[in-house]
C-alpha cells in the first residue's frame, strides 16, 4: 500500500527531496511551506500541495492537520522538515531573537507534530520523521542558539518515542551533517554582525567558515533523503533491519565521525572526573 506523506518545509533542500523520493517510490505526498506558491512545481510533479506555517498558534495547526487528512483520508508519516539558522554571539542577540530561534525549530515542530498526534493514535500507526542536526552535538561560537534549539528537539524526540511507542507510532530522528542545501542562503540562516569589538575576530571567522562553505558542503541531499525514505519504509539498505534502537540515526559520514567523537570525549571525561564527581550520596542512604 502506498504511504502517504506530510512533510513540512519543502520549497529547497532536503524538503524538495524527501517529496521526490516518495513520489518515486509511488508513495502520495502532501507537500508544505509557508508560500504555497514556492511549491508549485512539486505540484506539477504529482504531489498535493498545502500552505502551512509551523510556528502559526495550536489552533491553526491543528485545523490544518485535519485539512491535510482529508486529502487523501489519512496520513502515515510526518516529516518535520522546517527550519533556520540564526548565527549571533549570546551578547548580541536579543532574547526575542533567541526564542524566535527555538519558536521554529523546536516548538513549531512539536506543535505540528501534536496536531497530528490524534489521528496516528486513532490508527495506531504512523512515523514522525524529525529533521535535527549534527550541531546538537557539537557547536561553534555564535551557532549556539540553532544547536542548543536542535540539541533540545533531540531529547524532545527521545521522549516522545518513549511516550508513543506502545501505540503503533514510530518516531526517527536525523542529525544531518553538511549537506549541499538552501541551509546557509541569507533566505534561510541570519548572520547577525557583533556590534561588540571584542567578538569581531571571532564572529567574522566562523561567519567566513560558513558562508564560503554554501554551495561547496559534501553531503548530496538526494542521497540522505532516498537513505531516510529507504529506513521509513524498510528498503534498500535498511531492508531486514530492526528499527534503530535509539529511534535516532545520523545522516552523512561528518555527522558519523563527530558524533561518535562526541561520545568517545564523553566516555574519557568521565573516567578522568569520575573520582571527583562521585561519592556524594546521603552516609544513610541503602538503595
Amino acid at each position: 500500500m502506498a504511504l502517504v506523506w506530510l512533510i513540512t518545509g519543502t520549497s529547497s533542500g532536503f524538503g524538495t527531496e524527501f517529496v521526490k523520493e516518495a513520489l518515486a517510490r509511488g508513495d502520495k505526498v502532501i507537500a508544505t511551506a509557508r508560500n504555497v506558491a514556492r511549491i508549485s512545481h512539486l505540484a506539477e510533479l504529482g504531489a498535493n500541495t498545502l500552505a502551512l506555517d509551523i510556528t502559526a498558534p495550536q489552533g491553526d495547526l491543528d485545523a490544518k492537520a485535519a485539512e491535510a487528512i482529508a486529502i487523501h483520508g489519512r496520513v502515515d508519516v510526518l516529516v518535520n522538515n522546517a527550519g533556520y539558522g540564526h548565527f549571533g554571539t549570546l551578547e548580541d542577540m536579543r532574547d526575542d531573537e533567541y526564542a524566535t530561534q527555538f519558536a521554529t525549530n523546536l516548538f513549531g515542530t512539536l506543535n505540528t507534530t501534536r496536531a497530528f498526534l490524534p489521528h496516528f493514535r486513532a490508527r495506531a500507526s504512523a512515523t514522525i520523521v524529525t529533521i535535527g542536526s549534527m550541531a546538537s552535538w557539537q557547536t561553534w561560537p555564535t551557532i549556539g542558539a540553532y544547536s542548543a534549539s536542535k540539541a533540545a528537539l533531540r531529547l524532545a524526540t527521545d521522549a516522545l518515542r518513549l511516550e508513543v511507542s506502545s501505540l503503533g507510532i514510530r518516531t526517527l530522528l536525523v542529525e544531518p551533517g553538511q549537506f549541499r542545501t538552501e541551509i546557509l542562503t541569507a533566505r534561510n540562516s541570519v548572520f547577525m554582525q557583533t556590534g561588540v569589538p571584542a567578538y569581531e575576530a571571532i564572529t567574522r571567522g566562523v561567519f567566513d567558515t560558513f558562508q564560503n562553505a554554501a554551495g561547496k558542503e559534501r553531503g548530496d541531499a538526494r542521497k540522505g533523503a532516498a537513505r531516510i525514505v529507504d529506513i521509513v519504509r524498510g528498503e534498500n539498505g535498511a531492508a531486514g533491519r530492526e528499527w534503530p534502537r535509539t529511534a535516532a540515526v545520523p545522516l552523512g559520514q561528518d555527522a558519523v565521525d563527530r558524533i561518535r567523537t562526541s561520545c568517545e570525549e564523553t566516555l574519557r571525561m568521565l573516567s578522568e572526573w569520575e573520582d571527583v564527581v562521585t561519592g556524594t550520596d546521603l552516609d544513610s542512604w541503602n538503595p
